[in-house]
């Protein structure tokens, strides 16, 4: 599979939500659906890694499909209110490396 950069997977799914009449969901509904997914993100990851292991009824789903579904929902959101998603994570990695450049402690690549 071709690596795609945000703004392909971003008109990707304009595309997809554009053949339906209902287009987008209203913000608020997309932030329930969002909520739901984490929700479902947070189940597999406590069945895989927590103390609640899956029952053997349970259908099999994974960390990787839920976070699909929060990263499609993101689109959706971001897509609905005209956020170009590259722009938003240069502005926040700009953040993260000028208020929180000190934060935490760096891996020493200095070899000693």
């Amino acid at each position: 599979m071709t690596e795609r950069s945000l703004k392909d997977m971003q008109q990707e799914v304009d595309a997809y939500i554009s053949q339906f009449k209902e287009g987008y969901f209203s913000p608020l509904a997309m932030l329930a659906r969002m909520s739901e997914e984490v929700g479902e993100l947070a189940r597999e990851v406590n069945h895989e890694f927590g103390e609640k292991p899956k029952k053997s009824s349970e259908e099999d789903n994974s960390i990787e499909l839920e976070l699909g579904d929060i990263l499609f929902i993101t689109i959706c959101f971001a897509n609905s209110l005209g956020i170009d998603l590259t722009e938003a994570h240069h502005k926040v990695m700009h953040k993260f490396n000028t208020r929180d450049a000190d934060r935490w402690t760096k891996v020493n690549t200095d070899s000693e």
